[in-house]
């Protein structure tokens, strides 16, 4: 059975022409088809084990299967957990069974296998086990909770990753120029930056790519000796307002960054809000927005809400884990409490500070009851020699400017200093009291 006898067929959508024959062709996931990755390992030996592929849409889980499939020279058997039966599974099962008898292996692709119920899975499981079926399960939800664990314990995980606005370019360029699945027979020349504005506004998604790019052709202007020309402008009968959301030097795109950023600073959770729509809808990678929620987190919240920055971190996890759409959501709800939460500059300053203050001390040096002795001469050096170990004083604390942990002849600075807001109120209180237990250290001390 030829798997890609349809790549020839005009008629069809251009994503499902341009699917890739063979790793050669393939775009992206080099943790997995890479030179010596597990994949790439499987496809050279023929020996493919069974596994879940687990990504966001459009980043070549069929694909992967079918090539798989191809390289092994297996039969592949195509279902989806949401329309398949037990009766299908069986189905399946039989032919499988009668391709064996004439030495012939089986691979089943299941789509969105987390949606299989019980008695799917009890159907399939057995024949899974006995390598009867050779099972690649793919799913955009997490398998740790959707997948059962029978069958989770049967198949390797593999993650896949949402394209990059350069693999997606490269996979429309080579659209453009492939004239026996592709476009180009048309000679399509696209202006600066129209694959790039196609690129972000898929989201990560190869298919919705070429999808985009099949649209936007239906624009084209003719050109010079027959060429064809999609020009930027062309691109707002496709994507709306997503066309012009980016102008060709970036600035907009740096804008609302900006704007988000300084929304969320103000404490305005609805600005912030409009600006991360507007900056998504208009093709901007949702990454971007965690990436700046990141440095907000520490820049302009920090230790006023010590929560902050791993709720940020939670977010970019959830969106990695459920995909765009749902992902969204995840990093709205980061946005929203990093606006909301009392906000503290106090951890940027006191950074910036100390950078400054080192490289203004060049022949600073580590106290030596802060050094490590790991060989008698460095012990008999005195490293190590008067250090306390904080859980072993009362308070938990070692109170004195003896073991205050500063360089020796280095001017003392104070970098951290916190404000009034949130938590850090709290830790100027706590910092307050320390330098209270020193000052009756040093005081005990003369």
């Amino acid at each position: 059975m030829d798997l890609f006898a349809s790549d020839r067929d005009d008629d069809a959508p251009l994503a499902w022409r341009m699917r890739p024959r063979g790793l050669a062709d393939y775009v992206g996931q080099q943790a997995l088809v890479g030179p010596g990755k597990p994949l790439r390992r499987m496809a050279e030996s023929g020996l493919v084990r069974s596994m879940i592929l687990w990504g966001p849409p459009g980043t070549g889980k069929t694909t992967l299967a079918e090539i798989l499939a191809v390289e092994s020279g297996a039969d592949l058997e195509h279902l989806s957990a949401v329309m398949a039966g037990v009766k299908e599974i069986r189905a399946v099962v039989e032919r499988a069974q009668a391709r064996q008898t004439q030495g012939l292996a089986t691979l089943l692709f299941l789509d969105e296998i987390h949606r299989l119920n019980k008695s799917q899975q009890d159907a399939l499981l057995p024949h899974v086990e006995s390598g009867l079926l050779t099972l690649i399960g793919a799913t955009t939800e997490n398998p740790s909770f959707e997948v059962n664990s029978a069958l989770l314990s049967r198949a390797r995980v593999h993650v896949l990753t949402s394209l990059s606005d350069e693999e997606l370019m490269e996979v429309l360029q080579r659209a453009l120029d492939d004239e026996e699945r592709g476009l180009g027979t048309r000679r399509i020349r696209p202006e600066p930056d129209v694959l790039r504005v196609l690129a972000r506004s898929a989201a990560g998604d190869a298919r919705r790519a070429l999808g985009l790019l099949e649209s936007a052709c239906d624009f084209t202007e003719p050109g010079p000796e027959g060429s064809e020309i999609l020009r930027r402008e062309a691109l707002e009968a496709v994507l709306g307002h997503q066309a012009s959301a980016f102008d060709k030097q970036g600035d907009h795109f740096y804008d609302l960054l900006s704007a988000i950023h300084k929304s969320v600073r103000s404490s305005r959770p609805d600005a912030a809000l409009l600006y991360m729509a507007r900056f998504i809808q208009g093709g901007g990678d949702p990454l971007d927005v965690v990436r700046r929620l990141t440095a907000i987190a520490s820049e302009d919240v920090g230790n006023a809400d010590p929560r902050a920055l791993p709720l940020v971190m939670a977010a970019w996890d959830a969106y990695l884990r459920l995909g765009d759409y749902e992902g969204q959501r995840a990093i709205a709800h980061a946005a929203i409490h990093l606006a909301v939460a009392p906000k503290s500059n106090a951890i940027d300053r006191a950074w910036h500070q100390a950078k400054a203050f080192a490289a203004s001390q060049p022949q600073l040096e580590v106290p030596s009851y802060l050094r490590n002795a790991p060989t008698k001469l460095m012990e008999s050096l005195g490293h190590g020699q008067g250090y306390r170990y904080a859980h072993h004083e009362p308070h938990g604390y070692p109170a004195g400017s003896s073991h205050d942990c500063w360089p020796d002849a280095t001017p003392r600075e104070h970098f951290y200093r916190p404000t009034e807001y949130g938590q850090e109120k709290r830790y100027a209180q706590i910092m307050a009291w320390r330098e209270q237990l020193d000052a009756e250290a040093d005081e005990d001390g003369s």
